[in-house]
């Protein structure tokens, strides 16, 4: 199979190819980048995830795929539905971080029976963006990547990989970036966090200042049966930062 898939008008604000890596054999798993991203965002020990079926993609917009980035996480939501029926998936685990577990989420809450179980990794149900995040990237995202790069991580992150995800920042496209942090901000599912019923999974980073470990248990607290694992030392990043712990994590849930 091709590793792009193209979306319907019908199913999507605006058609494109969208990119995806595919490794392995199991149940569907679907990784779901954040913010400015795109699927290199996660570890091999997660791409290569033992015992599923891993497809990592780049929403539209972002890294390989085409299209242009969304306003709002129920487009991308929509999305990401277009993309399991395109894989010809009627259910899958969904794995989001950031912005991803923001539309994981939406798409748990709005077309429940595509979800098998799902996983939220450094999100919230509610994803408020600083001002000096919006405001700059429009004026020097340069100044932005940077102030990510010290919010991002835990103080024990490797610079290398610091460095590589600064990199990924400055080489998207800013009006894509600006979009999805747009919708991350007017995101805001708290009314409606009790109605996931799929078996939730929540991961934070205890150093994590950009989606503080409280946002992550207010989730496991408001989301029937869900679980909440906080991941000493690592930051908002924690999947990079500690990836066997997350993929540990992870299959302990599947």
């Amino acid at each position: 199979m091709s590793p792009y898939l193209r979306i319907p008008a019908s199913s999507s604000p605006s058609p494109g190819t969208v990119f995806y890596v595919e490794h392995g054999r199991g149940a569907p798993l679907l990784l779901i980048h954040g913010a400015g991203g795109n699927h290199l965002v996660w570890p091999a020990a997660l791409r290569r995830l033992a015992g599923a079926a891993v497809y990592a993609l780049d929403l539209p917009g972002h890294g390989r795929s085409s299209g242009t980035g969304r306003q709002r996480i129920e487009e991308y939501a929509a999305d990401v539905v277009a993309l399991l029926d395109g894989l010809g998936l009627s259910r899958a685990v969904l794995v989001g971080h950031s912005m991803g577990g923001a539309i994981a989420q939406m798409v748990a809450l709005d077309y429940p029976d595509r979800v098998e179980r799902l996983v939220l990794v450094g999100t919230g149900a509610r994803l408020r963006v600083a001002p000096a995040i919006l405001e700059g990237i429009e004026e020097n995202l340069t100044q932005v990547a940077d102030l990510l790069a010290a919010w991002g991580w835990g103080p024990g992150a490797d610079p290398r990989l610091v460095a590589a995800g600064r990199r990924m920042m400055l080489r998207s496209d800013p009006r894509v970036i600006l979009g999805d942090f747009r919708a991350c901000d007017q995101f805001d599912v708290r009314e409606r966090a009790g109605e996931i019923r799929a078996p939730t999974l929540v991961i934070t980073g205890a150093e994590d200042v950009m989606t503080p470990p409280k946002y992550g248990q207010w989730l496991a607290e408001h989301i029937p049966g869900a679980r909440f694992v906080p991941v000493a030392g690592a930051g908002h990043m924690v999947m990079l930062e500690r990836p066997a712990e997350v993929a540990a994590a992870i299959q302990s849930l599947l």
